[in-house]
């Protein structure tokens, strides 16, 4: 053994090549990026901070990106209790930033859930255009 270079393996002095993706006769829209959706997001979140960030308070910029941030299909399917937590704020506080943020326009509760009745959805807008 020969000092400054690490044993060999028998076999082994190459990687073998990785196999490319097989390719599919029909791409499925989930084979590719959604670049549309994408772009819907930064346009929201852009007019967001553009032209609303500093008009609200901490806690109503806290749960609207937490919101922002699970939204999937256009909608936030969050619990309070979630928010709050990822916030660092109270569950009663969050309920009242909500309506807040609905009267704000930047917030439009979908579902109110409950016990018995399903999760809360909400679905989370941008001003588009300055006060």
């Amino acid at each position: 053994m020969t000092h400054g270079h690490p044993p060999r393996l028998p076999g082994c002095s190459v990687l073998p090549p990785m196999n490319p993706r097989p390719s599919t006769a029909n791409n499925s829209p989930k084979d590719k990026p959604k670049k549309r959706a994408t772009g819907d997001r930064f346009a929201t979140i852009n007019s967001f901070v553009d032209f609303t960030l500093g008009s609200l308070t901490r806690n109503e910029m806290a749960v609207w990106l937490v919101l922002w941030r699970d939204t999937k299909d256009g909608t936030a399917r969050t619990s309070q209790t979630d928010i709050a937590r990822r916030a660092g704020i109270g569950r009663r506080t969050v309920v009242r930033i909500i309506d807040k943020l609905a009267s704000k326009g930047l917030l439009r509760v979908v579902h109110r859930g409950g016990l018995n009745r399903g999760m809360n959805v909400y679905r989370v807008l941008p001003l588009e255009r300055p006060p």
